[in-house]
């Protein structure tokens, strides 16, 4: 058992994808037997989703601090976030509808659950029905926008409650880490997970499923490396006015860290120490922007979000108008930012994506099976997204020694 647990989780999950898709193409359709092991994996998934986005939002958003006190700090962070995390999505979406990883794959023989049934309600409809009227039913039907809505206003009245509120903050925190320590505990089921589902859909599907989602992987990577290449080093050079190579001279220990541990959370303490270090960021806007960015500033998340929503679309059939686009956009957004800063949280966060668009929840079993070798990529880019708003705020606010920044690469 200690032998186990002495291999990161990471060669744990790698090991079985490729024994997985070995069993899958040795024993053919009869692998199917042994799904019944990723069905459950997935299920804990599913358990996860409402009490996980709930409390990590409530925490987050309270976690700013008094509001009065944000200053131009806060609102330049807060409006980085949702700009990089908005074109982040996008660019999942023009990805995944460029490339088209789910065209080809013939899913007829499988026995899919029927896509939720979108009504068809007008535009006032669609506007109430995203006020949640009863949380607890919001929650009950994982319901994904009310659901965010809720969790926004309850960050935003401990905030106004100040002291008073102070209480209900530390069981939010803590209902946070919690929730963060049971989603480990089920992470620590993906390798058996993987074995399953890989072993099913190769065995089930053959070699097009395994090309189409060898397609997904890519377009993840592609989709990262187009983040950090290009929104990043543009905000760095334009916006912060900075020099793009010594930016990511200075947060290297971090993009190493990040990439292996897959968990913005574990690498939270490096991140602020190459920010404070290597970038010249103050230790005021270093510690709130990058403490914020860790729990709410996920762009590979968002990316890989819509990406795999279409994907999903694409392998079952299902048509999407520029209405659902937009939704799409607008979910993984708000999604990725309730997703916790620990490996695994985009899986979670699926269920949320999926539901309103009709997109069956059944591709969360084909994601499954690659989604570590993804995790680390996103998480890489989601800690490189907090050290860029970071440094680009300290720099429009004048809280950045530039001198310490250039001269960082020569220590």
């Amino acid at each position: 058992m200690k032998t186990w647990f002495a291999i990161p989780l990471w060669q744990r999950v790698v090991a079985a994808l490729i024994l997985g898709i070995a069993l899958g193409l040795f024993w053919g359709p009869e692998a199917e037997g042994i799904k019944i092991i990723g069905d459950v994996f997935i299920a804990f998934i599913k358990m996860l989703v409402v009490p996980l986005i709930f409390f990590s939002l409530v925490a987050g958003v309270a976690s700013i601090g008094d509001l009065r006190k944000l200053g131009s700090v806060g609102w330049r962070a807060l409006l980085l976030f949702v700009i990089t995390g908005q074109i982040a999505a996008w660019l999942g979406l023009f990805l995944g509808t460029v490339f088209k990883p789910g065209d080809g794959v013939d899913t007829s023989i499988l026995q899919a659950g029927e896509p939720p049934v979108r009504p068809d309600t007008t535009w006032r409809d669609m506007l109430l029905e995203k006020i949640p009227q009863s949380p607890v039913q919001v929650m009950a039907d994982v319901d994904v926008l009310p659901l965010i809505i809720f969790s926004l206003l309850i960050g935003i009245g401990i905030l106004m409650a100040k002291e008073e509120g102070q209480p209900v903050l530390k069981i939010f925190e803590s209902g946070s880490v919690v929730m963060q320590r049971v989603t480990m505990i089920v992470m620590e089921l993906t390798p058996f997970g993987v074995f399953a589902l890989m072993a099913w859909v190769a065995g089930t599907l053959g070699v097009d499923a395994l090309r189409a989602l060898g397609q997904v992987v890519f377009l993840n990577y592609l989709g990262c490396l187009l983040i950090i290449g290009v929104i990043y080093s543009a905000m760095i050079k334009f916006v912060a006015k900075l020099p793009v190579i010594d930016f990511f001279r200075g947060i290297i220990d971090a993009i190493a860290v990040s990439y292996s541990t897959a968990s913005s959370n574990a690498t939270l303490p490096v991140t602020l120490r190459c920010a404070r270090r290597n970038l010249g960021v103050s230790n005021s806007v270093a510690s709130f922007v990058i403490s914020l960015g860790a729990t709410i500033n996920m762009n590979g998340t968002a990316m890989y979000l819509g990406l795999a929503t279409l994907f999903g679309a694409q392998i079952f059939g299902i048509d999407l108008s520029w209405a659902d686009y937009v939704l799409i956009s607008i979910i993984a957004t708000l999604g990725a930012v309730g997703a916790a800063g620990i490996p695994g949280a985009g899986l979670i966060m699926m269920t949320l994506v999926f539901t309103p668009v009709g997109v069956p929840l059944e591709t969360i079993a084909f994601v499954a099976g690659i989604d570590r070798i993804m995790d680390m990529m996103r998480t890489t880019t989601n800690v490189s997204g907090d050290a860029a708003v970071a440094t680009t705020v300290a720099s429009m606010t004048g809280e950045i020694d530039r001198e310490e920044m250039i001269s960082a690469d020569d220590v």
